[in-house]
């Protein structure tokens, strides 16, 4: 088995590291908490309403964290929970919400766009691909233990 040396290892943690802070930072610029930012980029990214274990499973916050956040949002009439079934709710934007959403989540989702938008497929494809591959590595290897 090969085994990388800690330069390897600090690198990947650096920039994992790094880009947490970045999405951070960009939550902050833009005037909301990281755990509001993942719940409104979500709902963004599902075509504006989602069902909140969507949301849990996708946003990678605890259901608590979600929880509190909703009904923080709920309160500043950002949202809105409606019944989706007897146990599932489903997490709509208000039209304040849509404003909110334009001038914050979207704005990470163009960019995001934008930066896939100047590689190449090929590129893409093999972020996509080895980024995936470590995750299902490391889920594989951390359930086993």
């Amino acid at each position: 088995m090969k085994t990388y040396d800690s330069k390897e290892l600090k690198r990947f943690n650096y920039l994992f590291g790094e880009i947490d802070a970045a999405y951070h930072e960009a939550s902050l610029q833009l005037g909301l908490s990281d755990s509001a930012m993942r719940i409104l980029y979500t709902i963004c990214d599902n075509g504006g309403g989602c069902l909140l274990q969507t949301i849990c499973r996708y946003s990678g916050l605890s259901k608590q964290t979600i929880n509190s956040a909703l009904r923080k949002l709920e309160k500043e009439g950002t949202v809105y929970l409606e019944s989706a079934g007897s146990k599932t709710k489903m997490v709509c934007l208000t039209e304040e919400g849509k404003q909110l959403a334009a001038k914050t989540a979207i704005k990470l989702l163009n960019t995001e766009n934008e930066i896939f938008d100047s590689w190449t497929k090929e590129e893409v494809h093999t972020y996509l691909s080895l980024t995936e591959k470590f995750l299902t590595d490391f889920r594989n290897k951390t359930r086993q233990k």
